[in-house]
């Protein structure tokens, strides 16, 4: 390899063997190319959730609730269902002054986005989200509670 490459993961054998397959690096990024070529990125694949079949961008969700005046932070999240798979969550922390109910938030997200990709459970907290060095929000932080007795790697 030459140039500014990685060559793996720091004391992570598994995660750096699962990114270089092939001769490829693969970022984890899902992606689409429309009919004029242009590549979008539109989550990370382990953040995607997947109920009952259909496949849900977490970003998106997290997108269209942001446009809420009242929300300050959201995180959305698949957890576990037993019927179908995983079911979309919201982890949401509202501005100082603000007030908003998950049926408010339900309702506003619903004019939006497609009902199979509104959350079905809403937890609302005081305390800001963990970030990342980055300030992205861990997810994978955030994810650990629901997936501990369950099969979904969280990472």
């Amino acid at each position: 390899m030459a140039g500014n490459f990685m060559r793996g993961y720091w004391n992570q054998p598994r995660a750096a063997q699962e990114a270089f397959r092939d001769g490829w690096y693969r970022t984890g990024d899902a992606d689409y190319l429309d009919d004029d070529g242009y590549l979008f990125l539109v989550d990370r694949v382990k953040d995607m959730i997947v109920t009952g079949g259909e496949n849900v961008y977490s970003v998106e969700v997290e997108n269209v609730l942001s446009k809420h005046e009242a929300v300050d932070q959201v995180a959305v999240i698949g957890i576990p269902h037993d019927t179908w798979g995983e079911q979309v969550h919201a982890i949401v922390v509202l501005r100082a002054g603000f007030e908003a109910s998950a049926e408010q938030l339900r309702e506003f997200i619903s004019r939006e986005i497609a009902r199979y990709k509104v959350p079905k459970s809403w937890e609302f907290r005081t305390d800001q989200l963990p970030l990342s060095g980055a300030l992205k929000i861990l997810r994978r932080l955030l994810r650990e509670p629901y997936w501990k007795d369950h099969d979904r790697d969280v990472g």
